[in-house]
């Protein structure tokens, strides 16, 4: 959605704006041949898990120079998603963890759907508030040891809070 960006910018002005990194990647191999996949696998992660911009610019120009003869599709694919793919290098390894894929978001989401779906209506907002907290906090996949599920999620949140200090609202009682 190319527009997607624009608008999402203009109603919320601190938005980071960021590619799917997952996503990014799975294109990549999407226009390679199989038989190369191992050897490009090895040549874009240092992209993707460099420390900076800077050296992710120069991890990509070795990949550019590698494989943008055999692959230019590949290499303008890069080259079109970065500018939305550099803030994710601005994030602690923490954060880069969580922010690598939607698949967590997306999983809290389809659970919350499915829980206000099974109630149908709810008497007050306070209500479906309730029950949108209750699913949240049964999120152990295991169902034991909740405590050790969460604090999977520690470091994470920690970085949050230190990175969006202003925006993130519990950050004064971590």
């Amino acid at each position: 959605l190319k527009g997607l960006p624009d608008v999402v910018t203009n109603v919320w002005p601190q938005t980071i704006v960021q590619t799917c990194i997952v996503h990014l990647i799975r294109n990549t191999f999407r226009l390679a041949a199989r038989q190369y996949w191992d050897e490009l696998k090895r040549d874009i992660k240092p992209i993707y898990t460099a420390v900076n911009a800077t050296a992710a610019r120069a991890a990509f120009d070795e990949l550019a120079e590698k494989w943008g003869r055999k692959y230019p599709a590949l290499i303008r694919l890069w080259d079109n998603a970065w500018e939305e793919f550099i803030p994710f290098l601005d994030y602690d390894v923490e954060i880069r963890t969580v922010l690598c894929s939607t698949n967590a978001i997306e999983s809290l989401n389809a659970r919350y759907r499915r829980a206000i779906k099974a109630r149908g209506h709810f008497p007050t907002e306070q209500a479906a508030l309730k029950c949108l907290y209750l699913v949240t906090r049964s999120l152990d996949p295991t169902g034991t040891g909740r405590a050790r599920w969460a604090m999977r999620w520690k470091p994470a949140l920690n970085a949050f809070a230190i990175t969006f200090g202003d925006r993130f609202p519990a950050a004064e009682t971590y």
